[in-house]
C-alpha cells in the first residue's frame, strides 16, 4: 500500500512540473504567440497544479510541492479582475471604482451596450431577437454574423435604423454594429479590409463617441497576431472617446488583449467571468470557460457595469455594458499665460 501511495505522490509531482512549465510559458507571451497561447488557460493550469501539488507535500518533495502550490495560487490571483470569484470581504468605494462598478450621477444619461457573439449557425436566431427587444440597449455589436443573420438582422431596421454590417471573407465571421441613436453628423461607418472590425461614431445626446465591434481569430497556431498587427491601423484610428466590445478569443491577461489595449490607447473593463464554454457542455460547467468577451474604452466613457446575460443558443454569452460620458472638463488655464497676458484697448497694449 505505501508503495502505491509513493508511486501516486510520483506522478502527481511529474504532472505538477508539466503544469507548471505550461503555467511558466503564459508569462512569457509578449516573446512569442506560442507562449501567448498557455496563459488563456493559465486559471485551469494553476489549479491543476495545485492538486497535482497536494499529494507531494506528504513526501521528501514537500519544499517543492509547497513552492509550486504558492506558485499556483500567486498565478491564478492575477486572472481575478477577469473572474467571477465571489468577494470575502466589504467592498469600499475605491473597490467599486476599481472593478468599474461605479456610482451613477443623479443628472447623468446612462446607455446601454449589448455586447453577442451570434454563432453563425445558431438554432434559436429568435432567442436573440426577444433578448434585444426585451433589454432595448441603446447600440448592438454584433461577432460571427454569416450570412443567414443578414435577414434576421433586418427585422431590427425599424429599431435600430442605423447600421453596419462588415462581412468576412468566408461569410461567417463577420461583424456588425446596429445603433438605435445617430450616427454623428458627416461621418460614416467604416470596416476593416476583411470584415473582422467595424467603427461607427454614434452621436450620445450631443457627444460623439466611436463604437467599435471586433472579433479576433483564434490564438496561435492559428494567426491571432497577424491579424492583431493587421488591425492596428484601425485601432489607432478611434478617436478620444470610444468603447469598443470584443470577441477576442483571448483572456483579459494575455499578452494579446494587452496589445490591442495598447494600440488603441484603450483600458479594458473587467470581465464578469467566463463568457465561452464548449457547446457540447451543459451550463455549469460554465466556470471552466473562458472569459474572452471583453469591452474597452478610453476618453469621456464611464463604465458602470459589464454583466453577463441569458444564452441565445450561442457557445458565448451575451455581455449588457452601461455606461455614461464624463462632462467635457474645460482645459487648465496657464498660469503663466494668465500672467503675462496682454490686452490691446485703443491702439495700446496693457499688460
Amino acid at each position: 500500500m505505501a508503495r502505491v501511495r509513493n508511486m501516486m505522490a510520483s506522478a502527481a509531482f511529474v504532472a505538477m512540473l508539466v503544469f507548471s512549465v505550461a503555467l511558466v510559458a503564459g508569462f512569457f507571451g509578449t516573446l512569442h504567440p506560442a507562449f501567448d497561447s498557455f496563459a488563456h488557460f493559465r486559471a485551469h493550469l494553476a489549479v491543476l497544479m495545485a492538486l497535482c501539488a497536494l499529494p507531494p507535500l506528504a513526501t521528501s518533495f514537500r519544499l517543492e510541492a509547497a513552492t509550486a502550490l504558492l506558485f499556483a495560487v500567486a498565478a491564478f490571483a492575477t486572472t481575478s479582475n477577469a473572474l467571477s470569484v465571489p468577494r470575502l470581504w466589504p467592498v469600499q468605494a475605491a473597490d467599486e471604482a476599481e472593478a468599474g462598478d461605479q456610482a451613477v450621477p443623479g443628472d447623468q444619461a446612462v446607455y446601454r451596450l449589448l455586447q453577442m457573439n451570434l454563432r453563425f449557425n445558431n438554432p434559436t436566431p429568435e432567442k436573440v431577437l426577444s433578448l434585444i427587444g426585451r433589454t432595448q440597449p441603446d447600440v448592438i455589436t454584433l461577432d460571427e454574423v454569416s450570412d443567414m443573420w443578414k435577414a434576421k438582422l433586418g427585422l431590427l431596421a425599424s429599431a435600430y435604423p442605423y447600421r453596419i454590417l462588415c462581412p468576412y471573407p468566408n461569410g461567417v465571421f463577420g461583424v456588425a454594429l446596429l445603433s438605435r441613436r445617430p450616427f454623428a453628423a458627416g461621418t460614416q461607418p467604416r470596416c476593416d479590409g476583411r470584415g473582422a472590425m467595424a467603427i461607427a461614431t454614434v452621436d450620445f445626446g450631443g457627444t460623439d463617441v466611436d463604437v467599435a465591434a471586433m472579433h479576433l481569430t483564434w490564438p496561435w497556431p492559428r494567426n491571432q497576431s497577424l491579424q492583431i498587427g493587421g488591425l492596428s491601423g484601425e485601432l489607432a484610428s478611434l478617436g478620444e472617446t470610444s468603447i469598443m466590445a470584443c470577441d477576442c478569443n483571448a483572456v483579459a491577461w494575455s499578452a494579446a488583449v494587452r496589445r490591442v489595449a495598447g494600440l488603441g490607447k484603450l483600458t479594458v473593463a473587467p470581465s464578469p467571468g467566463p463568457t465561452w464554454l464548449y457547446i457540447e457542455l451543459p451550463e455549469f460547467l460554465r466556470f471552466a470557460g473562458l472569459p474572452i468577451d471583453l469591452v474597452f474604452s478610453k476618453g469621456a466613457v464611464l463604465i458602470h457595469s459589464v454583466s453577463r446575460l441569458e444564452g441565445t443558443g450561442s457557445d458565448h454569452l451575451p455581455l449588457m455594458v452601461e455606461f455614461s460620458l464624463r462632462p467635457e472638463q474645460k482645459k487648465p488655464v496657464d498660469e503663466h499665460e494668465t500672467a503675462t497676458a496682454s490686452v490691446t484697448q485703443n491702439g495700446k497694449t496693457r499688460s
